[in-house]
């Protein structure tokens, strides 16, 4: 059929064979959608489970639909820079390993791409419980777990827009990541700092900066896995402080139309003040949630000025290859990309596709 669209979609993973194989089969039961050809990629990231082996079943059962590619550098933008670097489909899909997509994700997405007058999309992400959610949750921290719903009225996105696109469910044409560059390699989950993050945040703002146009679609719908472990107030802690060293690190790039002090926004402070106000006035009269989430915004600031000043990943960063993706393109960034993961592979190729 003329004029159909290729859409690679890609799936890093860490040791989460259970998940993959339940992820992967939902993009492969999708209802098809007559503009795209989807083509599935795993980029198993340093994986020491058998999430190869759960792969090649998958090929064998989906022939010619299901490729794996090895990328041994720890690190989630590491293994989608690869993935995207593997592949050569007009659409990039991304979404996480534990996660399901609704089985009209395909068919949406191929509606949204008909016309060509959008970049990129995105949808929410419904929480599936593995246990029941405690009473202590804050009602505006569901992003530490994934649960995020903008809302069921598509939109466009941009600086007004009262979130991100999110990088466990968005779909980009890969002309418009040429422009912008690859994901920023010292953000995001890695083997240094498991709880890094905002590696999409980066990628969506350099996408509004090089003037894509996106658009938030309520019936691109993914499920998102909770599990148990996450459901702790030590793991909020975590999230959270680490939240706000990426988003510190983050600032160097893209910093905040707002005053700041002290190399914070200034409205970070003001929020933890009025937090351990309310912790130290009033802390037996209000919901244990409301308490809670109070505490968590003194993290958030105190792991953004520690991002700020104190913890660097300079020579983790790939600001050369950004600067050259910004101005000759994605493809040059990505030779560099590849060149290091073959160095550092010393021989163990991408397995081709069958």
């Amino acid at each position: 059929m003329a004029g159909r669209l290729r859409l690679d979609v890609l799936v890093p993973t860490h040791n989460r064979a259970a998940l993959l194989d339940r992820c992967v089969r939902s993009v492969l039961n999708a209802t098809p959608s007559p503009r795209l050809d989807v083509h599935t990629t795993v980029i198993c990231n340093a994986c020491e489970d058998n999430s190869p082996d759960i792969v090649r079943t998958l090929q064998s059962a989906f022939p010619g639909r299901v490729s794996l590619l090895i990328e041994r550098r720890r690190g989630k933008s590491k293994a989608l820079n690869a993935g995207i670097a593997g592949t050569s489909g007009d659409l990039v899909g991304m979404i996480d390993d534990d996660e399901e997509v609704d089985p009209r994700w395909v068919e949406v997405a191929g509606a949204a791409f008909e016309q060509g007058a959008v970049d990129f999309i995105g949808g929410p992400y419904l929480p599936v419980w593995a246990a029941p959610p405690p009473d202590w949750l804050p009602d505006d921290y569901l992003a530490v777990l994934g649960a995020v719903d903008n809302g069921a009225v598509a939109r466009p996105y941009g600086r007004d827009f009262p979130g991100i696109l999110k990088g466990g469910n968005a779909i980009v044409r890969r002309a418009t990541l040429e422009r912008v560059g690859p994901f920023a390699e010292h953000l995001g989950p890695g083997s240094f700092a498991r709880l890094f993050s905002c590696e999409d945040e980066d990628m969506y703002w350099r996408l509004l900066e090089h003037g894509a146009r996106g658009q938030y679609l309520p019936d691109l719908v993914i499920y998102h896995y909770i599990a148990e472990t996450r459901l702790s107030r030590e793991y909020y802690r975590k999230w959270c402080f680490w939240r706000g060293v990426s988003r510190g690190l983050m600032d160097r790039r893209h910093p905040l139309p707002v005053t700041y002090l002290a190399g914070v926004p200034r409205f970070l402070w003001g929020r933890a003040a009025r937090a351990l106000v309310r912790l130290a006035v009033t802390p037996q009269r209000r919901p244990e949630r409301e308490t809670f989430g109070d505490e968590l915004k003194m993290w958030d600031v105190a792991g953004f000025f520690y991002g700020r000043h104190i913890y660097t990943l300079a020579r983790f960063s790939p600001l050369a290859s950004r600067r050259r993706g910004d101005s000759a393109g994605y493809a040059a960034a990505h030779r560099e990309v590849a060149d290091a993961a073959k160095a550092e592979l010393a021989g163990c190729a991408p397995e081709s596709r069958q």
